[in-house]
């Protein structure tokens, strides 16, 4: 308790950490960061999930190119004649 003078007191406590619910990604059952199959429940949801590598089911994007520079490459170089 902190006192702010006259009979004006207030409890000063530390914002409790929030707890993160870790999720399997497949079945979306809570897991444990301490789980020997983190961060899958179990090995069937880290054999789907590997299936779905395979399969090409997930696909990194390719990085997004600007319109101005793909007309750029497109077009060719002006090379200097000037007929």
């Amino acid at each position: 308790m902190v006192s702010l003078g006259k009979n004006l007191k207030y409890s000063v406590t530390m914002p409790s950490k929030r707890a993160l619910k870790l999720r399997c990604p497949i079945c979306k059952k809570a897991v444990k960061n301490t789980d020997a199959e983190f961060p899958f429940c179990s090995d069937r949801c880290r054999t789907i999930d590997l299936g779905k590598w395979a399969s090409g089911a997930y696909v990194i994007p390719s990085p997004v190119t600007d319109v101005d520079e793909q007309i750029r490459e497109s077009t060719p170089e002006d090379s200097g004649d000037d007929s």
